[in-house]
């Protein structure tokens, strides 16, 4: 009987001391955060700074939710870009459109969710939650975007890839000029090389002032076909000579973007490959409502999402974002984690020739040359 308990009770003694002054961020993580959600952002500091951290894992982070108004993009993400603990990126077109602001150094600023709305709408003032904005800000970005792109660079066919870095570029400039160098992740993407995508570019203010443009002549044509198999032939690189894991911030089209290059290579294009090898996600969204931004690791795992036999070790912390990754980068920080940046923005091409040929020396076994069984079983991890 008692060999039988071990296995419960192996677990760290539950026995802190009083918590005292100057204590680090790291010692409060590792010592104070012993149960529920605190536990669980315990288990993703470790399993980020201890596993996510060796250099043959690919690491993406998905992002949604208004996480740059409250000024995460400067504060957290531009920091694990240059610790080289952010490989690529997949976020929504708002994150990156509230980012510039903080590029063209124009103000957000603290308010409150209490407020009369009437009142901020008659004095030109945007409200996101608790976090205030004069209508200027939105008019004065509108402004820059417009004229940034209708530059010749933009009026082509592209990925989002390739437009967010275009966009960093610019933005960098404007931060050198203006020394706001490190306000902005798009710019610090730029100058890290670190692959930026969005599932859905026309959901924000840039697809709204790319199609404005589009209307007067402009030739600015975003192709998420590009996208969908450059992410593939990332991950598809990562499983061959390494492991992939992704955190996961809220979630949204964000999170299925991030996830689904797993089932594109093994559904679709018919590589014998399994999921991501680790899965972090920080969510305040419910399983039981049947929504992705919800969904288990475990229920990931039925779509060959993430990979069964690591599944076990994927931490779902139920907690907002906001809290939890301030709290994340600090501990990297204080555990001094650096990694040589894998700068995959100009390795994307060749990487999806690569998936292009592989895919073409097997793809009558996907289109049409197998019967729904064999389809099955080639599913299942053997070829027909």
């Amino acid at each position: 009987m008692a060999g039988q308990k071990d296995k419960f009770l192996k677990g760290k003694r539950i026995s802190p001391v009083p918590i005292v002054d100057e204590l680090s961020v790291k010692d409060l993580i590792d010592n104070y955060f012993n149960g529920y959600n605190a536990a669980r952002i315990q288990e993703l500091c470790h399993l980020i700074s201890e596993k996510m951290s060796s250099q043959d894992v690919y690491v993406g982070f998905s992002l949604s939710g208004a996480l740059t108004p409250a000024g995460l993009g400067s504060s957290c993400i531009v920091p694990m870009i240059r610790s080289g603990m952010i490989d690529y990126i997949v976020t929504t077109g708002a994150n990156l459109y509230h980012d510039l602001h903080h590029s063209l150094d124009l103000p957000l600023t603290q308010g409150t969710p209490f407020v009369n709305d009437n009142e901020l709408f008659e004095k030109d003032i945007i409200r996101i939650y608790d976090i205030f904005m004069e209508y200027e800000v939105l008019a004065a970005t509108d402004n820059w975007l417009m004229r940034t792109f209708s530059r010749p660079e933009f009026q082509k066919r592209m990925g989002t890839r390739e437009l967010h870095y275009l966009l960093g570029k610019f933005a960098d400039e404007v931060e050198q000029e203006r020394g706001t160098v490190g306000k902005s992740f798009i710019a610090e993407a730029y100058r890290y090389e670190v692959p930026i995508y969005t599932s859905s570019p026309g959901d924000s203010t840039l697809g709204l002032d790319i199609a404005a443009l589009n209307l007067v002549g402009k030739d600015i044509y975003i192709d998420s076909s590009i996208d969908v198999n450059e992410t593939a032939a990332l991950i598809l690189e990562a499983k061959q000579i390494g492991k992939s894991g992704v955190v996961v911030w809220g979630g949204g089209s964000p999170k299925n973007f991030i996830l689904q290059p797993e089932p594109a290579l093994q559904e679709v294009l018919g590589f014998d490959i399994k999921g991501h090898d680790y899965f972090v996600q920080v969510t305040d969204a419910r399983p039981d409502t049947g929504g992705l931004s919800g969904a288990t690791p475990n229920e990931a795992v039925s779509w060959a999402k993430i990979d069964p036999d690591t599944v076990n070790q994927s931490v779902v912390c139920y907690s907002d974002a906001t809290i939890v990754m301030p709290l994340l980068t600090a501990y990297l920080e204080s555990c001094k984690i650096r990694r040589k940046p894998k700068r995959l923005y100009k390795k994307l091409p060749k990487l999806t020739d690569k998936l292009r040929k592989k895919f073409l020396q097997q793809k009558d076994l996907i289109l049409g040359k197998r019967s729904v069984a064999d389809t099955i079983q080639f599913l299942k991890g053997s070829k027909a």
